[in-house]
């Protein structure tokens, strides 16, 4: 259960093993069913869960309703409303299972005890919030400055294991597009092959 978020955590600095088992010991297995809830706007975010298997969403409800994806995640993939988390306020944002889920949770308590017990650990998350807003600010900055072509084809070399499991309007939600653009968009991409 514990050796691909071992992996993931090694790639990002040096943990020995008696400071994985320590990690181990602050993280709950759960398993969620497809389409669950794990956080509502308004709630105060809980956890940060590491995906072992499944895929979900991060997004909120525009004012007329719609969902704006802002994240997806799948395997070896964090999810959770940093902002809520960290400063224990309620959250804007929605967080949802697209597939059956299995992860491995912290919460705010055990993450500020583990923090204690093992210092590097401290390390080992910034670097992967610093990666997280990185991607953010390349993503933002696509947003304004790329067209929407360009946007889906960077998506799609960039995430290939999400196009096949996410349905097409969040894809388009995602991205910034209607439905129909991104249809219209796939359309001319078959045409130039």
């Amino acid at each position: 259960m514990f050796r691909e978020i071992d992996k993931h955590i090694t790639r990002c600095a040096p943990v020995s093993g008696y400071e994985l088992e320590i990690l181990h010991g602050r993280l709950k297995s759960k398993t969620v069913k497809k389409k669950t809830l794990l956080l509502r706007q308004g709630e105060v975010c809980r956890f940060e869960a590491y995906i072992i298997k499944g895929c979900v969403k991060k997004y909120y409800i525009d004012q007329q309703g719609d969902q704006v994806i802002l994240q997806f995640a799948v395997e070896d993939w964090w999810i959770s409303d940093i902002g809520s988390f960290s400063e224990q306020k309620p959250s804007n944002l929605f967080i949802e299972t697209l597939e059956d889920t299995e992860l491995l949770v912290i919460d705010f308590e055990n993450k500020e005890i583990l923090f204690r017990e093992v210092p590097r650990l401290e390390r080992v998350f910034r670097i992967m919030v610093q990666r997280s807003y990185s991607v953010l600010e390349s993503r933002f900055y696509a947003a304004i400055t790329h067209t929407a072509e360009s946007r889906y084809l960077d998506f799609v070399k960039r995430y290939p294991q999400i196009v096949q499991r996410v349905p097409q309007q969040q894809i388009a939600s995602y991205l910034g597009i209607t439905p129909e653009s991104l249809s219209r968009i796939k359309k001319q991409l078959m045409a130039r092959k």
